[in-house]
């Protein structure tokens, strides 16, 4: 039998001592990251963290696309196999929405990121290109139904042992939302415990005949965006929503519990289960701020560029071919930490970093540029770090597994 609740109460927690703890440090961890390293280099490893969400973000779909194949993808050199070049296509797609999201939050900052039309924008804009093959789902009953990009769900689904609202009430659900939800109407650290609340709630609504994690976690990414959260995008909350998968979900499902007895809130749902799951994801959000901390700190980051670089030089890192990768310059690790310090500088830097001709630093920097490793906007303009799928996985331990092959 499918629900005919009116209503998800409670949509905060009632005690928030805790979770305000918590929502101070992770205020405090994510402002530190802006400072860490120059200014052009921060902007780079944010392209890096949106590659990055978008393979944990698909992950906990069971979508699993190694950022290696991701980056191929964006110079349009996809897999020769039709499903995998469709995930491929699926991770540009999350890639292009995290980057609107962005650009419509700074061009229009009147966005109400928490209404019906928002949440339906982040909705067109993932499925509307999405490859067909990856816009079929499957009911209960084994029968396939297309998801319409944009569009409200207009038909009953299960969710585990969740029964999310009739269709007819979906409206309803989502003005509710919005009226609690809206961060213009908080201040303080109210807005961070809220929206660790609204994602719970989100998908409980699951508004969506399919995609409502993605969206949900997009989302997420428009929020903290929205309220200023300062270094956010330096993190990224899908990384550790992914490698601790199964809490997650279990912390989702247990959210969805009725209220237990009279000490458990006022309100339909579990307050006692809704104030579990918002300190799960803010103590998420707090460890993956402070694990890019930990690997922006200026000295280990140009310990781990000088490590790669003599990696690649004792022929210790591997190819997608299964082969050592050439090895560089002795003093490229030079270069590349200067880099790091300065954030850009121009071309002829290089061969008075390296100590040898002109013609060397050209060929040196010819063979960064062709790999990536450093980027520059035009044929002669200052150089800048790059931060390539390959070697950042080295350059940033764990930030996702390494895999240069395949």
């Amino acid at each position: 039998m499918y629900s005919s609740i009116t209503q998800f109460e409670p949509l905060f927690p009632s005690q928030t001592g805790e979770l305000e703890d918590l929502a101070r440090e992770i205020v405090a961890a994510s402002a530190r990251l802006d400072g860490r390293l120059a200014p052009v280099v921060l902007e780079e490893i944010k392209k890096l963290l949106r590659l990055t969400g978008s393979y944990y973000s698909n992950l906990i779909e069971g979508h699993n696309v190694h950022p290696v194949h991701i980056e191929r993808a964006m110079k349009n050199d996809y897999s020769s196999d039709r499903d995998k070049r469709d995930l491929q296509i699926e991770s540009l797609i999350h890639i292009e929405v995290q980057g609107k999201i962005i650009e419509r939050l700074r061009g229009e900052p009147e966005t109400n990121i928490v209404s019906k039309d928002f949440l339906l924008w982040i909705h067109e804009n993932f499925y509307e290109k999405l490859p067909e093959s990856l816009r079929y789902v499957k009911g209960s009953s084994g029968e396939t139904a297309f998801v319409e990009a944009g569009k409200l769900r207009e038909r009953f689904v299960e969710v585990g042992r969740h029964l999310p609202p009739v269709p007819e009430s979906l409206d309803a659900f989502l003005k509710r939302f919005e009226e609690v939800y809206n961060p213009a109407k908080m201040h303080g650290l109210r807005p961070i415990i809220a929206l660790a609340a609204a994602h719970h709630r989100l998908m409980w609504i699951h508004p969506f005949l399919d995609g409502n994690g993605r969206v949900t976690r997009l989302f997420t990414d428009a929020y903290f965006t929205k309220i200023g959260l300062g270094g956010y995008g330096l993190w990224n909350v899908s990384r550790g929503l992914a490698r601790r998968r199964d809490d997650y979900r279990a912390f989702l499902a247990s959210a969805d519990f009725e209220r237990e007895n009279d000490l458990d809130g006022r309100g339909n749902l579990s307050d006692r289960t809704l104030t579990e799951f918002c300190q799960f994801f803010l103590e998420i959000c707090l460890d993956q701020a402070e694990y890019m901390n930990n690997l922006l700190a200026l000295d280990k980051f140009l310990e781990r560029l000088e490590k790669y670089v003599a990696l690649r030089n004792a022929g210790l890192i591997v190819g997608e071919k299964g082969q050592s990768l050439p090895p560089l310059h002795p003093r490229t690790a030079e270069v590349l930490k200067a880099l790091a310090i300065k954030g850009e500088m121009p071309r002829g830097e290089v061969s008075q970093i390296i100590q040898m001709s002109e013609r060397t630093g050209r060929n040196v920097l010819k063979e960064l540029l062709d790999e990536g490793l450093v980027l520059s906007r035009s044929e002669k303009g200052a150089v800048r770090l790059g931060f390539p799928a390959a070697a950042a996985g080295h350059w940033f331990p764990d930030l996702y597994p390494n895999e240069s092959r395949g």
